[in-house]
């Protein structure tokens, strides 16, 4: 089995961990209603995914990302 020869300095491990990042949720339009929804999601303001009806629309018409 491959040992390390010697010690990863500090700067070198937090140099590759830099990269160990969220990234940021990318947003879609809804087709329907044009409100900011996750892609592969039912829309949260008309209710809709793939062209039909999934759930009730939610009254408020204000849009939840």
């Amino acid at each position: 089995m491959a040992v390390p020869k010697q010690k990863q300095s500090k700067a070198r491990t937090r140099k590759r961990r830099a990269n160990h990042k969220m990234a940021v949720p990318a947003f879609n339009a809804c087709p329907q209603c044009h409100s900011p929804r996750l892609p592969h999601r039912v829309c949260s303001v008309c209710g809709t995914y793939g062209g039909r009806e999934i759930v009730a629309p939610s009254g408020d018409g204000d849009a939840v990302a």
